[in-house]
């Protein structure tokens, strides 16, 4: 196990200089490239400051036993930690299982905030038993984390030797794109974000749509592959300039609601008539999309209950399960409103 001297060595810092930074004393000064190279050797060589062992807690203990399980969440967001819909409800779910078997959330982080080494650290300082994690992250904050928490199950993640529950994104963009050819579309665009590798055309949301075209004998104009980030203002600048270059396919497809409902701002701002004139699709199904104007067609994702079967494998793996990780496929269905 490493110790204060390891971290110190490393960094190339003195013992107590760790110490200052761990403790975040500001009674001294030290350099921001003081602190990095001090978090970057905390974290390569997994130095913790308790060293109180963690124990396999079986959910079956007393109620005393469980107080002691501290089970933790990682959200996927991009901006606001609390304002997406979809993350939101995905949370619910969450909290609704633990709650009935009697456990709490011990704390709620975003991948950006564990981006930061202090937080990474302070976060996981204490032993967690259990994480259910929205978020790829990247390779290093993954592998510390690995290392540190004994349970993990992951919610549409990229990682393979975690259990994960989610939904088929490469079936429901194919089932988008199939809705909105049936509808009589030839014009098809895509709008939505892009994941760790930062190419949006990695996303199987776009594989998905990008398939169903060619499958259908139709070509992909890559002008109307907008990649807005997940940011509602880069989509509605990025459709704005779609419409004023009177370039606009005749329908969209994009990879969330709240992409969607941002499409449908930009076309009702520049005097474009939907689904009349462009059509919109969205995918999720949050609440808010039976209300928009039109009201949003969209493929339904059951969020909440995407949550509730990702504590039941947490639990499951807490009570001794050591098979395989296992990857659960939630069902999705379409959903048709008149945005279409």
């Amino acid at each position: 196990m490493s110790t204060i001297r390891d971290v110190a060595k490393l960094a190339n810092v003195s013992t107590a200089t760790v110490s200052r930074v761990l403790n975040n004393d500001t009674k001294y000064k030290i350099t921001d490239e003081t602190r990095e190279r001090v978090w970057q050797a905390v974290t390569q060589l997994n130095y913790k400051i308790t060293s109180s062992p963690k124990r396999k807690v079986s959910t079956r203990d007393h109620s005393d036993s469980k107080s002691q399980i501290k089970i933790g969440c990682v959200l996927s967001v991009t901006k606001d930690k609390y304002n997406d819909p979809y993350f939101m409800s995905i949370l619910s779910g969450v909290e609704e299982r633990l709650l009935s078997a009697g456990y709490n959330i011990s704390f709620i982080r975003t991948g950006i905030e564990l981006n930061d080494n202090k937080i990474l650290f302070n976060t996981f300082s204490e032993p967690i038993t259990g994480l259910i994690l929205m978020e790829s992250l990247n390779s290093e904050t993954y592998e510390y984390i690995r290392k540190q928490v004994p349970y993990i199950v992951g919610i549409d993640t990229e990682r393979g030797d975690i259990d994960n529950v989610g939904y088929d994104h490469y079936n429901v963009a194919s089932m988008a794109v199939n809705h909105l050819i049936e509808k009589g579309h030839t014009q098809i665009g895509y709008i939505g974000g892009s994941g760790l590798t930062n190419n949006l055309k990695d996303s199987r949301r776009y594989r998905g749509y990008y398939a169903t075209m060619h499958a259908a004998g139709m070509s992909v104009n890559p002008d109307w592959v907008i990649d807005c980030m997940w940011d509602e203002a880069v989509c509605i600048e990025q459709i704005n300039h779609l419409c004023k270059t009177k370039n606009c396919p005749t329908a969209f497809f994009a990879g969330s609601d709240l992409m969607a409902m941002a499409a449908l701002n930009s076309l009702y701002n520049n005097g474009i008539a939907v689904p009349t004139e462009v059509a919109v699709m969205g995918l999720s199904n949050i609440e808010v999309s039976k209300y928009s104007n039109p009201p949003l067609s969209t493929i339904d994702v059951p969020t909440k209950e995407i949550g509730m079967v990702a504590v039941d494998n947490l639990i499951d793996r807490m009570n001794g399960n050591q098979l395989l990780p296992k990857k659960v496929i939630l069902p999705t269905r379409l959903v048709v409103r008149s945005s279409t």
